[in-house]
């Protein structure tokens, strides 16, 4: 299982937000770049970059980090927050980014989100899934789409879409172990995906648990920034 490490940005430094909330954030006074630093360090081959602000705002404010990750390290990138137009997606693969997380515009401008699919192809885009009680929340987790994940999957999957991040917004940056279940449900209901999960990861065990039940990949937040799981015993799992 693939394991990709987060970096979640406001005002260019480094935080975590507690169930999406954020009126609840967790700020670590740390630069983006060195963190990344830190993992390409590690040999990660991919990192997880979500400009907070751009996903809650509609703009994308973080472009100069991405350029200088790039220029300065080896680390494969994918990327969300402020992406509303297909232009959007082809700004941020100019600057580097090698997969662009797609959320809020799958569900609200589908015109939109199929040229974007379009332009770039169905490889260069995952779906951001994020789920409460499997209904799917946007503009940064603040709106409930009315929307299930089992119909967006299909949807996305028929324009050729496989990736897919999929956050239970009830576990994430909780450290209280993910929702194994969610994820073993859709990984049978659609083998053909690959399901990236997201939120709650706290230990090894946690990790050991999504990788039995045949999970593509998963992205790490918190449990690294409070030292819940050793950076090196992390790389090594994934790799």
């Amino acid at each position: 299982m693939l394991i990709i490490p987060a970096i979640d940005i406001i005002n260019n430094s480094v935080v975590r937000l507690a169930k999406g909330k954020y009126d609840n954030i967790t700020d670590y006074k740390e630069s983006p770049f060195d963190r990344a630093l830190i993992f390409a360090e590690h040999n990660f081959e991919w990192i997880h970059i979500i400009d907070l602000m751009g996903s809650k705002e509609g703009s994308i404010n973080i472009d100069e980090i991405i350029t200088k990750i790039k220029k300065r390290t080896k680390l494969k990138i994918e990327f969300g927050g402020g992406i509303r137009s297909s232009e959007d997606v082809l700004n941020v693969i100019d600057y580097g980014v090698d997969k662009v997380i797609i959320g809020s515009l799958s569900i609200n401008n589908k015109k939109e989100f199929e040229k974007a699919v379009a332009k770039t192809g169905p490889n260069k885009i995952i779906i951001a899934a994020d789920v409460l009680h499997e209904n799917i929340q946007v503009k940064g987790w603040t709106e409930n789409s009315g929307i299930k994940l089992n119909d967006h999957i299909k949807y996305c999957f028929e324009l050729g879409i496989t990736n897919f991040l999929i956050t239970d917004i009830d576990k994430d940056g909780l450290l209280e172990g993910p929702n194994t279940s969610l994820y073993e449900k859709y990984i049978s209901t659609f083998p053909q995906i690959n399901i990236i999960a997201s939120g709650g990861v706290s230990s090894l065990k946690d990790l050991n648990n999504l990788n039995e039940i045949n999970c593509y990949a998963a992205v790490v937040g918190r449990a690294i920034y409070e030292n819940k799981i050793d950076l090196k015993e992390l790389a090594q799992f994934g790799n």
